[in-house]
């Protein structure tokens, strides 16, 4: 009844000026996305939105300008070129509100591209590693296409999709995008420490990807009862689970069951969540919804920052005019938490960057972002303590944020906040 076709079959129903939306992180199916550009010589003024993808992009190439445009609703490295280039753009938007830009036609979508697991017995698919605002792509396209890929792990929640709901599909055999973790330094295990230590028994978790949210994990053996309620995550969380620190038993939705919008890691992570009933992934508008976040008691959001100036406002998607990043979920959870009873928000970042420039700052660069506002932030984190914000004067956050910040800029921080404002 159900025919696969190959991928260069596949993407001949692209159309000049159609938008398309590629399901979002290590679930981009490449073998779409390459058949898509080799026919850039046929098409013109096709758009390619989505969020952080893995893998490669070539039809990020400038070169092609002319057949294709980037869309990002969050600028990950391999498209980031595009925004200066010109060959893309930005469109920031809350990860929570992204489905409701498809449902209610404000982007109207008229091609998605997916990739699933093969068909159980009944003919039902899985979404796998990212569900986000995948769902709401495929009931609003006009065309679904998917990679069925027995790679994929079939994962529970809301990602189940029958076979029927898709138009074209191809059978392709490869790996999932992996995503390691990364040694962690000394800076990144005192800042983990320092978080890990306001952290509650009974807390339910969020955090994101990278060194500092596994460096706060690292210091959560001895905890009980822990939460997952998070936008995603990776391996740093799995032994906390088989060693019944992460159970879910104190969270106020969905407990004893951890819960997620995507996830990225190793082969490890896939092969654990594979058929897992404990992990359940929901869409975006349900996993990132303050009123839903803050039902969780204790709630405790970890979020980094690019930098942040000493009144508290905390820009997470540039560097001065230059794009970087996104919105993401940052603020769903940050704000979420700091609603939920006993919730904490944390801003956890280096003190400086590599190049030993300071990540707090008197005043943000021009032209940069404020994706958190300086309401809303609790605490902030650097190696050299916690900084508490909340209900905190101006004056009062000077002096607490130039104390966590590194001593060799402390003098400096402090005296061109005052003199600009004198």
């Amino acid at each position: 009844m159900y025919k696969s076709v190959s991928a260069e079959e596949a993407v001949k129903v692209i159309k000049n000026n159609d938008r398309i939306y590629v399901q979002g992180a290590a679930a981009a199916p490449q073998i779409l996305l390459n058949a898509m550009t080799a026919r850039h010589e046929e098409l013109r003024n096709v758009e390619v939105s989505h969020l952080h993808i893995e893998g490669e992009t070539p039809y990020a190439n400038p070169e092609l300008r002319d057949s294709f445009h980037v869309n990002s609703y969050f600028i990950g490295k391999n498209v980031r070129h595009t925004i200066k280039a010109g060959n893309g753009s930005y469109t920031p938007v809350f990860l929570s509100e992204l489905p409701n830009l498809f449902k209610r036609n404000i982007i109207p979508l008229d091609v998605v591209f997916i990739q699933v697991s093969p068909p159980d017995k009944h003919g039902y698919c899985s979404l796998g590693v990212t569900v986000m605002a995948t769902l709401a792509a495929i009931s609003n396209a006009k065309t679904v296409i998917a990679q069925i890929n027995p790679q994929m792990p079939r994962t529970h929640g809301d990602g189940i999709i029958h076979i029927s709901e898709l138009d074209i599909f191809v059978e392709h055999n490869s790996p999932i995008h992996t995503h390691q973790l990364t040694e962690l330094n000394d800076v990144e295990r005192k800042i983990g420490k320092y978080v890990a230590e306001l952290i509650d028994n009974g807390s339910t978790l969020q955090m994101g990807i990278g060194s500092i949210p596994n460096a706060v994990l690292t210091q959560l053996t001895n905890h009980k009862n822990l939460g997952l309620h998070t936008e995603m995550f990776s391996d740093g969380v799995i032994d906390l689970i088989l060693n019944d620190v992460i159970n879910g038993n104190k969270k106020g939705i969905n407990p004893g069951r951890a819960m997620a919008t995507f996830l990225m890691g190793s082969k490890r992570l896939y092969d654990y969540v594979d058929d897992n009933p404990f992990v359940e992934m929901r869409e975006a508008d349900f996993v990132n919804d303050v009123a839903i976040i803050r039902q969780n008691p204790k709630m405790v959001a970890i979020n980094s920052a690019v930098e942040i100036d000493v009144t508290g406002q905390v820009c997470a998607d540039s560097i001065g005019t230059k794009l970087f990043s996104g919105v993401g979920g940052q603020m769903d959870f940050i704000r979420g938490a700091s609603l939920s009873e006993g919730g904490k928000a944390f801003i956890a970042l280096p003190s400086q960057t590599n190049k030993g420039v300071s990540r707090i700052v008197p005043f943000l660069k021009t032209g940069a972002g404020v994706v958190t506002t300086r309401a809303h932030v609790h605490y902030v984190v650097t190696e050299y303590g916690v900084a508490e914000l909340y209900g905190k004067t101006i004056k009062q956050r000077i002096k607490a944020l130039v104390n966590i910040a590194h001593p060799n800029h402390r003098a400096r921080i402090e005296k061109e906040y005052y003199e600009a404002i004198r």
